[in-house]
């Protein structure tokens, strides 16, 4: 999550422990032990869980629906682009996991879901998933359909108010979600994060879905 106005600190830990146990139960609803794949870093979802329908706007001002997961894996990860420290930290790691996975990169889109949809137009988030790969795409949506994207993903977020109307940030759940190429959430990666886990992860759920 993000660093928070130390004013507002207090409040905010009540909200994003409210909102991480709403998330909770709802992961909770469907996660299981791992199953058959060896994995190092994340946890495989029992069974699947099909995302609904949605209405994005990528990086590049296009739509993004879930006709857009289908025929590859996803890695998403929820941030905003104001973010100081975490986002840019995940990025740069996730950066390095693409590297680390050769040619089989190929096969894993990686995903900027943005929290932030009233600073993070496409042109912002195009320049900022670029300058880690030009090979990362990112997507937002206004509210109130950002709130059932999120919750859909898993993904927990609170806008916390600044000093100024501009200067607000965001505190937001920075597990990784893998979608499968079904459109399907297929498993979870919880910080900290490592490069070797998720190379290794990632391998071994490509390899097992190669027919």
């Amino acid at each position: 999550m993000s660093s928070s106005n130390p004013n507002n600190r207090t409040a905010v830990v009540v909200l994003i422990a409210a909102v991480a146990m709403i998330g909770g139960l709802l992961a909770a609803a469907f996660l299981f032990s791992p199953q058959g794949t060896s994995m190092q870093a994340g946890t495989l979802l029992k069974s699947p869980r099909p995302l609904p329908e949605m209405q994005l706007v990528d990086e590049n001002g296009a739509p993004f629906t879930r006709a857009s997961l289908r025929g590859h894996w996803t890695l998403l990860f929820p941030g905003f682009t104001y973010c100081p420290d975490i986002c840019p930290t995940t990025l740069a790691l996730l950066k390095q996991v693409e590297q680390g996975l050769g040619k089989d990169a190929a096969e894993v889109q990686v995903l900027f879901f943005s929290v932030d949809p009233e600073r993070d137009t496409p042109d912002v988030m195009k320049r900022y998933v670029h300058y880690f790969s030009p090979n990362f795409h990112a997507a937002t949506v206004s509210e109130p359909a950002l709130k059932e994207v999120a919750q859909a993903l898993g993904v927990a977020y609170i806008k916390v108010e600044g000093d100024t109307p501009e200067s607000y940030t965001m505190d937001h759940s920075a597990a990784l979600v893998l979608i499968n190429p079904d459109a399907e959430i297929a498993a979870y990666f919880t910080p900290p994060h490592s490069v070797e886990g998720l190379v290794h992860d990632l391998r071994q759920l490509l390899n097992t879905s190669t027919p």
